[in-house]
Protein backbone atom coordinates (compact mmCIF):
# COMPACT_ATOMS: atom_id res chain seq x y z
CA UNK A 1 0.00 0.00 0.00
CA UNK A 2 1.77 3.65 -1.14
CA UNK A 3 -0.68 5.39 0.28
CA UNK A 4 0.10 7.07 3.70
CA UNK A 5 -1.18 9.36 6.57
CA UNK A 6 0.59 12.04 8.35
CA UNK A 7 2.26 10.85 11.69
CA UNK A 8 0.87 10.68 14.64
CA UNK A 9 1.76 13.69 16.82
CA UNK A 10 2.65 11.64 20.30
CA UNK A 11 2.11 14.71 22.81
CA UNK A 12 -1.67 14.44 21.50
CA UNK A 13 -1.76 10.83 21.76
CA UNK A 14 -0.76 11.06 25.49
CA UNK A 15 -3.40 13.11 26.62
CA UNK A 16 -5.78 11.15 24.81
CA UNK A 17 -8.31 10.91 28.53
CA UNK A 18 -8.28 14.42 28.71
CA UNK A 19 -9.24 15.08 25.09
CA UNK A 20 -11.97 12.22 26.23
CA UNK A 21 -12.74 13.47 29.18
CA UNK A 22 -13.26 16.98 27.50
CA UNK A 23 -15.57 15.65 24.37
CA UNK A 24 -18.17 14.12 26.85
CA UNK A 25 -18.56 17.57 29.02
CA UNK A 26 -19.47 19.10 25.43
CA UNK A 27 -21.28 16.27 24.48
CA UNK A 28 -22.49 13.94 27.46
CA UNK A 29 -24.46 10.60 27.24
CA UNK A 30 -23.56 8.25 24.62
CA UNK A 31 -22.05 10.68 22.34
CA UNK A 32 -18.52 9.67 22.66
CA UNK A 33 -17.10 6.69 21.19
CA UNK A 34 -13.68 5.83 22.52
CA UNK A 35 -13.60 2.03 23.09
CA UNK A 36 -11.78 -0.39 20.56
CA UNK A 37 -14.86 -2.10 19.04
CA UNK A 38 -16.58 0.99 19.27
CA UNK A 39 -14.35 2.70 17.03
CA UNK A 40 -13.99 -0.02 14.73
CA UNK A 41 -16.89 0.72 12.07
CA UNK A 42 -15.61 4.52 11.89
CA UNK A 43 -11.98 3.24 10.62
CA UNK A 44 -12.68 3.03 6.87
CA UNK A 45 -15.16 5.21 4.37
CA UNK A 46 -15.86 3.85 1.12
CA UNK A 47 -12.22 3.35 0.00
CA UNK A 48 -11.91 0.69 2.19
CA UNK A 49 -8.64 -0.78 0.95
CA UNK A 50 -7.30 1.45 3.64
CA UNK A 51 -8.38 1.28 7.32
CA UNK A 52 -7.10 3.78 10.53
CA UNK A 53 -9.22 3.61 13.44
CA UNK A 54 -9.88 7.23 15.20
CA UNK A 55 -8.73 8.06 18.22
CA UNK A 56 -11.91 8.75 19.38
CA UNK A 57 -15.43 9.81 17.53
CA UNK A 58 -17.77 12.24 18.78
CA UNK A 59 -21.35 12.78 17.51
CA UNK A 60 -22.89 16.16 18.06
CA UNK A 61 -26.49 16.90 17.74
CA UNK A 62 -26.69 20.89 18.01
CA UNK A 63 -24.74 23.61 15.81
CA UNK A 64 -23.40 24.80 19.37
CA UNK A 65 -21.81 21.55 20.28
CA UNK A 66 -19.92 21.50 16.91
CA UNK A 67 -18.74 24.70 17.75
CA UNK A 68 -17.61 23.92 21.16
CA UNK A 69 -16.03 21.27 19.95
CA UNK A 70 -13.81 22.74 17.21
CA UNK A 71 -12.82 25.82 19.22
CA UNK A 72 -11.64 23.12 22.12
CA UNK A 73 -9.54 21.16 19.64
CA UNK A 74 -8.36 24.50 18.25
CA UNK A 75 -7.25 25.74 21.63
CA UNK A 76 -5.82 22.71 22.46
CA UNK A 77 -3.99 22.00 18.51
CA UNK A 78 -5.69 18.56 18.05
CA UNK A 79 -6.57 17.94 14.66
CA UNK A 80 -10.44 16.68 13.76
CA UNK A 81 -11.81 14.35 11.07
CA UNK A 82 -15.16 15.52 9.15
CA UNK A 83 -17.57 12.47 8.85
CA UNK A 84 -20.55 12.80 7.18
CA UNK A 85 -22.52 8.88 6.05
CA UNK A 86 -18.70 7.87 5.33
CA UNK A 87 -19.24 6.71 1.37
CA UNK A 88 -16.45 8.74 0.43
CA UNK A 89 -14.47 6.53 -2.94
CA UNK A 90 -11.61 8.52 -2.27
CA UNK A 91 -10.81 8.38 1.59
CA UNK A 92 -12.08 11.85 2.48
CA UNK A 93 -13.47 10.51 5.71
CA UNK A 94 -10.58 8.41 6.51
CA UNK A 95 -9.82 8.61 10.50
CA UNK A 96 -6.83 9.75 11.77
CA UNK A 97 -5.09 8.13 14.63
CA UNK A 98 -4.67 11.70 16.78
CA UNK A 99 -7.52 12.98 15.41
CA UNK A 100 -11.30 13.56 17.08
CA UNK A 101 -13.66 11.65 14.35
CA UNK A 102 -16.79 14.49 14.09
CA UNK A 103 -19.53 12.32 12.65
CA UNK A 104 -22.51 14.16 11.57
CA UNK A 105 -24.86 11.78 11.40
CA UNK A 106 -27.40 13.05 14.19
CA UNK A 107 -28.20 16.32 12.03
CA UNK A 108 -30.81 14.55 10.06
CA UNK A 109 -33.40 16.52 10.14
CA UNK A 110 -35.29 18.70 7.48
CA UNK A 111 -36.01 21.86 8.65
CA UNK A 112 -38.03 23.95 5.79
CA UNK A 113 -39.39 23.27 2.22
CA UNK A 114 -40.57 26.29 0.33
CA UNK A 115 -42.13 25.26 -2.80
CA UNK A 116 -42.77 28.98 -4.25
CA UNK A 117 -39.56 29.68 -3.63
CA UNK A 118 -38.29 26.02 -4.65
CA UNK A 119 -35.70 25.66 -2.00
CA UNK A 120 -35.54 23.11 1.14
CA UNK A 121 -33.46 23.66 4.29
CA UNK A 122 -32.05 20.60 5.12
CA UNK A 123 -28.95 19.50 7.48
CA UNK A 124 -26.23 17.78 6.76
CA UNK A 125 -26.91 14.63 8.00
CA UNK A 126 -30.11 14.07 5.74
CA UNK A 127 -29.11 11.57 3.04
CA UNK A 128 -29.39 12.68 -0.75
CA UNK A 129 -32.70 10.70 -1.64
CA UNK A 130 -34.21 11.32 1.77
CA UNK A 131 -34.60 15.39 0.16
CA UNK A 132 -36.36 13.44 -3.29
CA UNK A 133 -39.23 11.38 -1.02
CA UNK A 134 -39.74 14.62 1.34
CA UNK A 135 -40.80 16.53 -2.01
CA UNK A 136 -41.73 14.13 -4.41
CA UNK A 137 -45.58 14.35 -3.39
CA UNK A 138 -45.77 18.22 -4.37
CA UNK A 139 -44.07 17.41 -7.84
CA UNK A 140 -40.51 18.22 -6.64
CA UNK A 141 -36.80 16.29 -6.73
CA UNK A 142 -33.70 17.25 -5.99
CA UNK A 143 -31.58 16.76 -9.34
CA UNK A 144 -27.70 15.21 -8.16
CA UNK A 145 -28.35 11.73 -7.72
CA UNK A 146 -25.50 9.76 -6.69
CA UNK A 147 -25.37 6.34 -7.19
CA UNK A 148 -25.30 6.08 -3.33
CA UNK A 149 -27.98 8.39 -3.15
CA UNK A 150 -29.93 6.27 -0.66
CA UNK A 151 -27.19 6.04 1.75
CA UNK A 152 -25.36 9.37 1.19
CA UNK A 153 -25.14 12.42 3.21
CA UNK A 154 -26.19 15.92 1.59
CA UNK A 155 -23.34 17.10 3.64
CA UNK A 156 -20.51 14.76 2.56
CA UNK A 157 -22.38 15.64 -1.08
CA UNK A 158 -21.09 19.29 -0.41
CA UNK A 159 -17.84 18.60 0.32
CA UNK A 160 -17.19 15.84 -2.19
CA UNK A 161 -19.34 18.10 -5.13
CA UNK A 162 -20.77 14.62 -6.06
CA UNK A 163 -23.01 14.36 -9.27
CA UNK A 164 -24.66 11.30 -10.37
CA UNK A 165 -26.55 10.15 -13.39
CA UNK A 166 -28.46 13.45 -14.00
CA UNK A 167 -25.82 15.94 -13.27
CA UNK A 168 -25.56 16.51 -17.77
CA UNK A 169 -28.16 18.75 -17.59
CA UNK A 170 -29.05 19.96 -14.17
CA UNK A 171 -25.45 20.26 -13.12
CA UNK A 172 -23.62 19.04 -10.06
CA UNK A 173 -24.10 19.87 -5.95
CA UNK A 174 -22.26 23.49 -6.41
CA UNK A 175 -25.28 23.78 -9.30
CA UNK A 176 -28.09 23.07 -7.05
CA UNK A 177 -26.65 24.49 -3.48
CA UNK A 178 -27.99 28.33 -2.68
CA UNK A 179 -26.54 28.10 0.74
CA UNK A 180 -24.59 26.91 3.99
CA UNK A 181 -24.10 27.23 7.63
CA UNK A 182 -20.46 26.57 8.02
CA UNK A 183 -18.81 26.51 11.45
CA UNK A 184 -14.82 27.30 11.71
CA UNK A 185 -11.81 25.06 13.27
CA UNK A 186 -12.10 28.65 15.85
CA UNK A 187 -15.63 27.49 16.44
CA UNK A 188 -17.06 30.78 14.21
CA UNK A 189 -20.49 30.22 13.12
CA UNK A 190 -21.18 31.82 9.07
CA UNK A 191 -23.86 31.71 6.47
CA UNK A 192 -22.31 31.82 3.00
CA UNK A 193 -25.21 32.32 0.33
CA UNK A 194 -29.52 31.39 1.34
CA UNK A 195 -32.71 31.60 0.30
CA UNK A 196 -31.81 34.22 -2.47
CA UNK A 197 -30.25 32.98 -6.01
CA UNK A 198 -27.63 34.81 -6.32
CA UNK A 199 -24.77 36.62 -3.62
CA UNK A 200 -22.88 39.76 -3.95
CA UNK A 201 -18.91 40.02 -3.39
CA UNK A 202 -16.51 36.62 -3.52
CA UNK A 203 -18.48 33.48 -4.40
CA UNK A 204 -17.07 31.83 -0.83
CA UNK A 205 -19.74 29.43 -1.35
CA UNK A 206 -18.33 27.99 -4.91
CA UNK A 207 -15.01 27.61 -2.90
CA UNK A 208 -16.67 25.34 0.43
CA UNK A 209 -18.40 23.42 -2.37
CA UNK A 210 -15.95 20.38 -3.16
CA UNK A 211 -13.30 21.78 -0.74
CA UNK A 212 -13.63 17.95 1.21
CA UNK A 213 -13.89 19.37 4.50
CA UNK A 214 -10.99 21.28 4.79
CA UNK A 215 -12.30 24.84 5.44
CA UNK A 216 -15.41 24.09 8.00
CA UNK A 217 -17.48 21.66 9.17
CA UNK A 218 -21.27 22.08 7.29
CA UNK A 219 -24.09 22.12 9.55
CA UNK A 220 -26.96 23.42 7.24
CA UNK A 221 -27.37 23.40 3.61
CA UNK A 222 -29.78 25.17 1.48
CA UNK A 223 -30.53 23.36 -1.50
CA UNK A 224 -32.55 24.02 -5.30
CA UNK A 225 -35.56 21.69 -5.95
CA UNK A 226 -37.00 20.93 -9.51
CA UNK A 227 -40.52 20.71 -10.28
CA UNK A 228 -41.02 17.18 -11.88
CA UNK A 229 -40.75 16.82 -15.49
CA UNK A 230 -43.56 16.29 -18.02
CA UNK A 231 -42.35 13.36 -19.25
CA UNK A 232 -39.49 11.19 -19.14
CA UNK A 233 -38.19 8.70 -21.77
CA UNK A 234 -35.03 6.61 -21.83
CA UNK A 235 -33.76 4.29 -24.23
CA UNK A 236 -30.99 1.25 -23.97
CA UNK A 237 -28.85 1.45 -26.85
CA UNK A 238 -26.04 -1.54 -27.71
CA UNK A 239 -22.57 -1.35 -29.87
CA UNK A 240 -20.50 -3.85 -30.16
CA UNK A 241 -17.61 -2.45 -28.45
CA UNK A 242 -16.98 0.64 -26.24
CA UNK A 243 -15.39 2.62 -28.78
CA UNK A 244 -18.48 2.71 -30.92
CA UNK A 245 -20.34 3.84 -28.17
CA UNK A 246 -17.87 6.61 -27.15
CA UNK A 247 -17.88 8.13 -30.90
CA UNK A 248 -21.85 7.75 -30.44
CA UNK A 249 -21.93 10.01 -26.83
CA UNK A 250 -19.67 12.66 -28.81
CA UNK A 251 -21.60 13.07 -31.35
CA UNK A 252 -25.12 13.33 -29.62
CA UNK A 253 -23.57 16.14 -27.69
CA UNK A 254 -22.00 17.81 -30.97
CA UNK A 255 -25.65 17.84 -32.67
CA UNK A 256 -27.03 20.06 -29.37
CA UNK A 257 -28.35 17.27 -27.07
CA UNK A 258 -28.41 17.43 -23.51
CA UNK A 259 -29.69 14.46 -22.04
CA UNK A 260 -30.79 14.48 -18.72
CA UNK A 261 -28.59 11.40 -18.24
CA UNK A 262 -26.32 9.67 -20.64
CA UNK A 263 -24.46 7.05 -19.07
CA UNK A 264 -22.43 3.33 -20.36
CA UNK A 265 -21.00 0.23 -19.02
CA UNK A 266 -18.90 -2.15 -20.98
CA UNK A 267 -19.41 -5.73 -21.05
CA UNK A 268 -18.14 -6.94 -17.58
CA UNK A 269 -20.28 -4.71 -15.89
CA UNK A 270 -23.50 -5.23 -17.81
CA UNK A 271 -23.03 -8.80 -17.08
CA UNK A 272 -22.77 -8.35 -13.63
CA UNK A 273 -25.52 -5.44 -13.40
CA UNK A 274 -28.17 -8.17 -15.34
CA UNK A 275 -27.33 -10.66 -13.23
CA UNK A 276 -27.73 -8.70 -9.90
CA UNK A 277 -30.69 -7.04 -10.65
CA UNK A 278 -31.94 -8.74 -14.05
CA UNK A 279 -33.10 -4.99 -16.09
CA UNK A 280 -33.14 -6.82 -18.96
CA UNK A 281 -29.91 -5.33 -20.47
CA UNK A 282 -28.83 -7.07 -24.03
CA UNK A 283 -25.81 -9.17 -22.94
CA UNK A 284 -24.48 -9.76 -26.82
CA UNK A 285 -22.93 -6.51 -26.95
CA UNK A 286 -19.96 -4.68 -25.92
CA UNK A 287 -21.00 -1.69 -24.48
CA UNK A 288 -24.26 -0.22 -23.52
CA UNK A 289 -25.83 3.48 -23.31
CA UNK A 290 -28.48 4.22 -21.05
CA UNK A 291 -29.92 7.76 -22.56
CA UNK A 292 -32.39 9.45 -20.61
CA UNK A 293 -34.85 12.68 -21.92
CA UNK A 294 -37.07 14.87 -20.28
CA UNK A 295 -39.24 17.84 -20.84
CA UNK A 296 -42.98 18.08 -22.79
CA UNK A 297 -43.85 14.42 -24.15
CA UNK A 298 -43.87 16.07 -28.10
CA UNK A 299 -39.80 17.11 -27.19
CA UNK A 300 -38.74 13.82 -25.66
CA UNK A 301 -40.10 11.93 -28.66
CA UNK A 302 -38.52 14.05 -30.97
CA UNK A 303 -34.69 13.55 -29.21
CA UNK A 304 -35.80 10.12 -28.70
CA UNK A 305 -35.69 9.69 -32.37
CA UNK A 306 -32.75 11.92 -32.94
CA UNK A 307 -30.72 9.72 -30.37
CA UNK A 308 -32.02 6.49 -32.00
CA UNK A 309 -30.92 8.01 -35.42
CA UNK A 310 -27.42 8.85 -34.54
CA UNK A 311 -26.54 5.54 -32.69
CA UNK A 312 -27.56 3.67 -35.58
CA UNK A 313 -25.22 5.90 -37.77
CA UNK A 314 -22.86 4.80 -35.46
CA UNK A 315 -23.41 1.24 -35.35
CA UNK A 316 -25.59 0.27 -32.66
CA UNK A 317 -26.73 -3.36 -32.77
CA UNK A 318 -29.60 -3.23 -30.58
CA UNK A 319 -32.45 -0.32 -29.18
CA UNK A 320 -34.79 -0.21 -27.33
CA UNK A 321 -36.75 2.52 -26.13
CA UNK A 322 -38.43 2.94 -22.35
CA UNK A 323 -42.73 2.75 -23.28
CA UNK A 324 -43.35 3.51 -19.09
CA UNK A 325 -42.03 4.98 -16.21
CA UNK A 326 -41.52 1.66 -14.80
CA UNK A 327 -39.60 0.71 -17.70
CA UNK A 328 -37.98 3.24 -17.46
CA UNK A 329 -36.59 2.87 -14.17
CA UNK A 330 -35.85 -0.35 -14.55
CA UNK A 331 -33.53 0.84 -17.18
CA UNK A 332 -31.61 2.75 -14.61
CA UNK A 333 -32.02 0.50 -11.95
CA UNK A 334 -29.03 -2.05 -13.05
CA UNK A 335 -27.02 0.74 -13.62
CA UNK A 336 -27.40 2.42 -10.21
CA UNK A 337 -26.82 -0.97 -8.91
CA UNK A 338 -23.51 -1.71 -10.83
CA UNK A 339 -20.72 -1.07 -8.28
CA UNK A 340 -22.54 -3.54 -6.29
CA UNK A 341 -22.97 -5.97 -8.78
CA UNK A 342 -19.28 -5.76 -9.68
CA UNK A 343 -18.67 -6.73 -6.21
CA UNK A 344 -19.90 -10.07 -6.84
CA UNK A 345 -17.48 -10.95 -9.50
CA UNK A 346 -14.51 -10.11 -8.02
CA UNK A 347 -13.32 -10.33 -4.09
CA UNK A 348 -12.20 -6.56 -4.14
CA UNK A 349 -12.87 -3.14 -6.69
CA UNK A 350 -10.89 -0.14 -6.83
CA UNK A 351 -13.70 2.29 -8.00
CA UNK A 352 -11.66 4.96 -9.84
CA UNK A 353 -12.90 8.69 -10.86
CA UNK A 354 -11.72 11.07 -13.67
CA UNK A 355 -12.66 13.08 -16.29
CA UNK A 356 -12.14 13.30 -19.93
CA UNK A 357 -12.93 15.56 -22.61
CA UNK A 358 -15.94 13.96 -24.79
CA UNK A 359 -14.42 13.00 -27.90
CA UNK A 360 -11.06 11.29 -26.74
CA UNK A 361 -13.77 8.56 -24.83
CA UNK A 362 -12.82 6.33 -27.62
CA UNK A 363 -9.09 6.75 -27.30
CA UNK A 364 -9.26 6.48 -23.90
CA UNK A 365 -11.06 3.26 -23.50
CA UNK A 366 -8.56 1.43 -25.72
CA UNK A 367 -5.89 2.99 -23.86
CA UNK A 368 -7.56 1.33 -20.53
CA UNK A 369 -7.44 -1.88 -21.95
CA UNK A 370 -3.79 -1.69 -23.04
CA UNK A 371 -3.08 -1.10 -18.84
CA UNK A 372 -5.55 -4.10 -17.75
CA UNK A 373 -3.28 -6.39 -20.26
CA UNK A 374 -0.39 -4.63 -18.42
CA UNK A 375 -0.99 -4.99 -14.84
CA UNK A 376 -2.94 -8.69 -15.40
CA UNK A 377 -6.16 -6.97 -13.55
CA UNK A 378 -9.63 -6.96 -15.12
CA UNK A 379 -11.48 -3.71 -15.28
CA UNK A 380 -15.45 -2.92 -16.02
CA UNK A 381 -15.99 0.41 -16.65
CA UNK A 382 -19.21 2.16 -15.82
CA UNK A 383 -19.56 5.85 -15.90
CA UNK A 384 -21.25 9.53 -17.15
CA UNK A 385 -20.77 9.16 -20.70
CA UNK A 386 -22.32 12.59 -21.31
CA UNK A 387 -19.55 14.75 -19.23
CA UNK A 388 -17.23 12.36 -19.41
CA UNK A 389 -16.64 10.96 -16.24
CA UNK A 390 -14.95 7.81 -16.29
CA UNK A 391 -15.76 5.61 -13.09
CA UNK A 392 -12.83 2.11 -13.68
CA UNK A 393 -13.40 -1.13 -11.69
CA UNK A 394 -10.09 -1.95 -11.31
CA UNK A 395 -11.07 -5.54 -9.63
CA UNK A 396 -8.36 -7.45 -7.48
CA UNK A 397 -8.09 -9.86 -4.66
CA UNK A 398 -6.52 -8.13 -1.52
CA UNK A 399 -6.15 -11.54 -0.32
CA UNK A 400 -3.18 -12.36 -3.26
CA UNK A 401 0.45 -10.57 -2.03
CA UNK A 402 0.92 -7.65 -4.91
CA UNK A 403 -2.76 -7.09 -6.35
CA UNK A 404 -3.52 -3.95 -4.23
CA UNK A 405 0.02 -2.52 -5.40
CA UNK A 406 -1.14 -3.41 -8.80
CA UNK A 407 -4.62 -2.22 -8.81
CA UNK A 408 -3.33 1.46 -7.41
CA UNK A 409 -0.83 1.31 -10.31
CA UNK A 410 -3.01 0.63 -12.91
CA UNK A 411 -5.32 3.17 -11.09
CA UNK A 412 -3.04 5.93 -10.81
CA UNK A 413 -1.90 5.30 -14.88
CA UNK A 414 -5.73 5.70 -15.68
CA UNK A 415 -5.45 9.21 -13.78
CA UNK A 416 -3.08 10.71 -15.88
CA UNK A 417 -4.23 9.50 -18.18
CA UNK A 418 -7.15 11.18 -18.04
CA UNK A 419 -4.82 14.15 -17.34
CA UNK A 420 -2.62 13.85 -19.93
CA UNK A 421 -5.76 14.21 -22.94
CA UNK A 422 -7.32 17.04 -21.33
CA UNK A 423 -9.10 15.85 -18.79
CA UNK A 424 -8.97 16.20 -14.83
CA UNK A 425 -8.40 14.01 -11.70
CA UNK A 426 -11.41 13.93 -10.47
CA UNK A 427 -15.30 14.74 -11.35
CA UNK A 428 -17.19 13.88 -8.56
CA UNK A 429 -15.52 11.79 -5.86
CA UNK A 430 -12.93 14.37 -4.85
CA UNK A 431 -8.94 13.96 -4.19
CA UNK A 432 -8.95 12.43 -0.50
CA UNK A 433 -5.83 10.52 0.10
CA UNK A 434 -6.43 8.89 -3.41
CA UNK A 435 -5.57 11.35 -5.65
CA UNK A 436 -3.37 13.62 -2.99
CA UNK A 437 -0.33 12.55 -4.47
CA UNK A 438 -1.37 13.02 -7.79
CA UNK A 439 -1.95 16.63 -7.53
CA UNK A 440 1.11 17.30 -9.25
CA UNK A 441 0.34 15.42 -12.29
CA UNK A 442 -2.33 18.37 -12.68
CA UNK A 443 -1.12 21.60 -10.82
CA UNK A 444 2.10 23.06 -10.63
CA UNK A 445 3.99 23.63 -7.31
CA UNK A 446 2.81 27.48 -7.70
CA UNK A 447 -0.84 26.11 -7.94
CA UNK A 448 -0.65 24.15 -5.10
CA UNK A 449 0.29 27.07 -2.83
CA UNK A 450 -2.09 29.25 -3.91
CA UNK A 451 -4.68 26.33 -3.13
CA UNK A 452 -3.43 26.23 0.18
CA UNK A 453 -3.13 29.44 1.49
CA UNK A 454 -7.04 29.38 1.05
CA UNK A 455 -7.14 26.36 3.32
CA UNK A 456 -4.77 29.05 5.64
CA UNK A 457 -7.45 31.31 4.88
CA UNK A 458 -10.46 29.40 6.98
CA UNK A 459 -8.07 27.03 9.05
CA UNK A 460 -4.20 28.52 9.96
CA UNK A 461 -3.46 25.64 12.04
CA UNK A 462 -4.17 23.32 9.67
CA UNK A 463 -6.26 21.04 11.63
CA UNK A 464 -9.23 20.28 10.30
CA UNK A 465 -8.85 16.98 7.43
CA UNK A 466 -5.11 17.42 7.43
CA UNK A 467 -3.11 14.30 5.31
CA UNK A 468 -6.19 15.16 2.21
CA UNK A 469 -6.01 16.36 -0.99
CA UNK A 470 -2.04 18.36 -0.43
CA UNK A 471 0.68 16.05 -1.39
CA UNK A 472 3.03 18.26 0.70
CA UNK A 473 1.17 20.51 3.17
CA UNK A 474 2.85 23.69 4.16
CA UNK A 475 2.57 25.57 7.31
CA UNK A 476 1.09 29.28 6.74
CA UNK A 477 3.79 30.88 7.68
CA UNK A 478 6.10 29.36 4.97
CA UNK A 479 3.62 30.27 2.22
CA UNK A 480 3.83 34.11 3.83
CA UNK A 481 7.34 34.56 3.46
CA UNK A 482 8.79 36.57 0.84
CA UNK A 483 12.06 36.18 -0.58
CA UNK A 484 14.65 39.05 -0.40
CA UNK A 485 17.32 39.25 -3.17
CA UNK A 486 20.07 41.95 -2.13
CA UNK A 487 18.34 43.91 0.08
CA UNK A 488 15.39 43.99 -2.13
CA UNK A 489 11.47 41.84 -2.50
CA UNK A 490 10.56 41.46 -5.86
CA UNK A 491 8.13 44.33 -7.35
CA UNK A 492 9.36 47.11 -4.72
CA UNK A 493 7.42 49.40 -6.48
CA UNK A 494 4.11 47.75 -4.78
CA UNK A 495 2.74 48.98 -1.28
CA UNK A 496 3.26 46.63 1.03
CA UNK A 497 0.85 45.77 4.23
Amino acid sequence: MSITMPTPDEATLAKREYIVAAMREIVPGEGVIDDPDGLRPWESDGLTAYRQPPMLVVLPETVEQVSTILRWCHAEGVRVVPRGSGTSLSGGALPLADAVLLGMGKFKRILDIDYADRMAVVQPGVTNLAITQAVEEAGFYYAPDPSSQIACSIGGNVAENSGGVHCLKYGLTTNNVLGVELVLMDGEVLRLGGRHLDSSGLDLLGVVVGSEGLLGVVTEVTVRILPKPETARAVLVGFADPEAAGACVAQVIADGIIPAGMEMMDKPAIHAAEAFVHAGYPLDVGALLIVEVDGPAAECDHLIEEIARIAQANGAVTTRVSQDDAERMTFWAGRKAAFPAVGRISPDYYCMDGTIPRRRLPEVLRRMEELSQKYGLGVANVFHAGDGNLHPLILYDANVPGELDRAEDFGNDILRLCVAVGGVLTGEHGVGIEKRDLMPEMFSEDDLKQQQRVKCAFDPGLLLNPGKVFPTLHRCAELGRMHVHHGEVRFPELERF
